[in-house]
């Protein structure tokens, strides 16, 4: 016991150093003609973007459309990097004991974490964002209870009260 509170102190610590790490990531990226260059923070949000001189030369249809297209770059540039720096981390947590090694009858969550669909890089109306209701990928549940959502009564006192 005492060998994995010690594995888990050095894993907290090793994340900790990855979370400082992390605050001053960038990704950069530019455009095949040089016009563009855009950086983005760790979280893909853009920090700078610079034009160089015969940006004037681009209509503002293109020049949106390369903007656009270097800051995706640049936030996948800044994704992969982000990676890297969980590599050990993650590499780290698997050579741990699992849960379920530890306690007789303890389920195993790892293998029930979600992994998250990829996001759409489509820019708004375009028929890659149009909603389907028959979309495979969209999220349904299944245990879920019923709840009459039909017209009550309003209760005093409640939020149902007119008198809110």
């Amino acid at each position: 016991m005492d060998s994995i509170l010690e594995a888990f102190q050095e894993q907290m610590r090793i994340i900790a150093e990855a979370q400082q790490k992390r605050t001053k990531l960038t990704g950069t990226a530019t455009s095949r003609d040089k016009t563009v260059t855009v950086t983005v923070n760790a979280n893909g949000v853009v920090i700078e973007t610079k034009f160089t001189a015969g940006i004037e030369a681009l209509s503002y249809a293109q020049i949106a459309k390369t903007v656009t297209k270097v800051a995706q770059d640049a936030a996948a540039d800044v994704a992969r990097k982000n990676q890297e720096l969980a590599a050990p981390i993650t590499d780290r947590r698997a050579r741990l004991p699992k849960l379920s090694d530890l306690v007789d009858g303890m389920p195993d969550f790892a293998g029930e974490i979600p992994v998250e669909p990829p996001v759409s890089l489509a820019p708004p109306g375009s028929p890659e964002r149009a909603e389907d209701d028959d979309d495979a990928t969209a999220l349904r549940f299944t245990d879920v209870e019923e709840f009459d959502h039909g017209e009550r009564e309003a209760e005093p006192g409640r939020v149902t009260d007119p008198s809110w």
